[in-house]
C-alpha cells in the first residue's frame, strides 16, 4: 500500500483510561491500516500534564503528523470523542473521518449535573480505592486479552475534575457542523445516556450515520471488540475507496 493509499487511524481513550483502552483495536486493524493510540495530558504517559482541550487537540495532532499519511480517522471513545470534536474544529485539514463512541449527547444543561457531582466528589476518595474498584469490575466483566493493557496503564483520576469541568457545558449538536469530514456515531446499544443525542448529532452533519454495537453498554469497544472493530473497519475502507478531493463542508 503506497502512501497515497493508507488512511492513518488515530485513537482516543475515554475518562480516566489511556491508550491501553485501544489495545484490541490495535492488534486487530495494525496489519491494514497505520494505527496508533494516544494518552491525553493528564492521562497514562502524559500523566504529570495539565488537561486541556487545546493541549488535546495539539496530542491528536502530533499522532497524525507521526503516522506520516495525511488525514486521519479519528475515533474518539467518551472524553476522547469531544476531544476529537475539538480538533475537528481546530483541524479539519488534518481529518479524514470522525467516529464518535459513547460521544453524542449534549453535555449542556440539566443533563450535566450528576457528572459535575461526581467530578466533584472523586477528588474526596483516595486514588487507591479507586483503583482497586475499577481493577475489580473490570477483571470482573472482561477477559483478561481485552482490559489487561488499561488495567497496567493505571488510571487518571486526577485529572477527572478539570476534564469533565471543561467538557460539560460545552458540547451539543452543533458542534457536528464544525466537522468538515465523514462521521460515524458508534454506540453501544445500551449505552442510554450517551447515546440519547444520537439523532440530533447525526441530523447537524450532512455526512453522518448512526451505527449500534447490539448489547454493548458504554465501554462497547470492550463489551463486543470484534463488532466495534468491525464497525471501524468498514467506515475506514469507505472513505479509502472515496474519492479524494471531496471533503464535506462545515455547516455556517
Amino acid at each position: 500500500m503506497t502512501t497515497a493509499d493508507a488512511l492513518p487511524i488515530i485513537f482516543v481513550h475515554g475518562t480516566r483510561f489511556s491508550a491501553g483502552q485501544w489495545s484490541p483495536q490495535l492488534a486487530a486493524l495494525g496489519e491494514e491500516f497505520p494505527v496508533t493510540a494516544v494518552d491525553l495530558p493528564g492521562h497514562g504517559t502524559r500523566g504529570s500534564e495539565p488537561w486541556s482541550l487545546s493541549a488535546a487537540t495539539r496530542v491528536i495532532s502530533s499522532a497524525v503528523e507521526s503516522l506520516g499519511c495525511g488525514p486521519a480517522l479519528v475515533v474518539g471513545h467518551s472524553l476522547g470523542g469531544y476531544a476529537a470534536l475539538e480538533f475537528a474544529r481546530r483541524r479539519p485539514e488534518q481529518l479524514r473521518g470522525l467516529v464518535l463512541a459513547g460521544a453524542s449527547a449534549s453535555t449542556r444543561g440539566a443533563w450535566a449535573a450528576p457528572y459535575r457531582w461526581v467530578a466533584g466528589l472523586v477528588p474526596r476518595v483516595p486514588a487507591e480505592r479507586l483503583t482497586r474498584w475499577n481493577d475489580w469490575m473490570l477483571r470482573r466483566l472482561y477477559p483478561p486479552e481485552v482490559v489487561d493493557a488499561t488495567i497496567r496503564s493505571g488510571y487518571a483520576f486526577h485529572t477527572l475534575p478539570a476534564a469533565w469541568g471543561e467538557v460539560l457545558g460545552r458540547f451539543d449538536a452543533s458542534a457536528m457542523r464544525h466537522v468538515a469530514a465523514p462521521v460515524l456515531i458508534l454506540n453501544g446499544e445500551k449505552d442510554t445516556v450517551f447515546r440519547s443525542g444520537e439523532r440530533e448529532f447525526a441530523r447537524a452533519h450532512p455526512d453522518a450515520r448512526v451505527e449500534l454495537v447490539p448489547r454493548a453498554r458504554h465501554l462497547a469497544n470492550f463489551d463486543d471488540p470484534a463488532a466495534f472493530t468491525d464497525a471501524v473497519r468498514r467506515f475506514a475502507r469507505e472513505l479509502r475507496a472515496a474519492a479524494p478531493g471531496a471533503p464535506v463542508s462545515p455547516r455556517p
